[in-house]
């Protein structure tokens, strides 16, 4: 049976993100949000999402160009002076992984994210990563460590075949890469998709795209997730100047998606129906 899970990342990052996943929510097919707790939004995000019982939320990990939950001070290896986790996964992923002062470090806050995504009383409906950077193995492991103690059901893979016979080098590895987190959390007893898609057209998830994704959604669990936001802010023009929020807003309300989801035999689903 061919499934689909459409969700929203960033949830709590700014007013504008928030807005637009509720209106998703509200007015298209959008069934799932991941929260970044610590962004300058967080409060609002929680405030809809109690307003919005159908809408299931998740925790958005900041691991890489993101805000922090715990103070500087108990982090200094991990942010700057603003609690800001820097860019550029090759340098990050280094550190992550040879030293274990930072690993300790990010542990730490790690584990405070999902204390502070508790704290909102909201249902851990699922996790995944800023940038997907649980696919790193030392944060996927963290993740899952820290996901296991707060009864973490489901976790997203990564893992985006290839459309349009077009494929990279490093599309090819990533793909590869993801057999590692799916073997830790399976292990961890964790449930987890088939595949995953919008990292090729991250940002870019126009309602053209998606309408020529449907019909050649494969058998399983699809996830296809988006960035949908009510307009732009300076802090979504400082970190994704060139996403089309809006468009990929207008994809997740699109008219045409329902019926052409029933003429696929395609059913829409939640994390609840991820498999081990």
């Amino acid at each position: 049976m061919k499934r689909l899970l459409l969700s929203a990342d960033d949830f709590g990052l700014s007013p504008a993100v928030n807005e637009g996943i509720e209106r998703a929510h509200r007015d298209g097919l959008l069934s799932t949000a991941s929260l970044m707790v610590a962004g300058a939004a967080a409060a609002d995000a929680v405030a809809r999402a109690r307003r919005l019982p159908e809408l299931r939320v998740g925790l958005h990990v900041v691991a890489i160009e993101g805000p922090a939950v715990l103070p500087p001070a108990e982090i200094p290896l991990l942010v700057d002076s603003g609690g800001w986790f820097p860019s550029g996964q090759l340098r990050l992923g280094l550190r992550y992984f040879f030293r274990p002062v930072v690993r300790r470090q990010l542990a730490r806050e790690i584990g405070a994210q999902f204390d502070a995504f508790a704290a909102t009383g909201l249902r851990l409906d699922h996790a995944n990563a800023h940038k997907h950077m649980h696919l790193h193995p030392t944060v996927g492991a963290l993740l899952i460590a820290a996901g296991r103690r707060h009864g973490l059901p489901a976790l997203r893979v990564p893992c985006e075949p290839a459309l349009d016979g077009a494929d990279t080098i490093g599309a090819r590895a990533m793909r590869r890469w993801t057999g590692l987190l799916r073997r830790q959390a399976r292990a961890a007893g964790i449930a987890i998709n088939q595949r995953c898609f919008g990292i090729a057209w991250s940002g870019h998830m126009t309602v053209e795209r998606v309408r020529s994704l449907v019909p050649r959604l494969p058998d399983g669990l699809s996830e296809i997730y988006l960035h949908p936001a009510a307009g732009r802010d300076a802090l979504l023009d400082r970190l994704m100047p060139d996403y089309e929020h809006g468009a990929e807003l207008d994809a997740l309300c699109d008219p045409a998606l329902p019926g052409l989801l029933r003429d696929a035999g395609i059913r829409l689903s939640c994390w609840s129906d991820a498999e081990l």
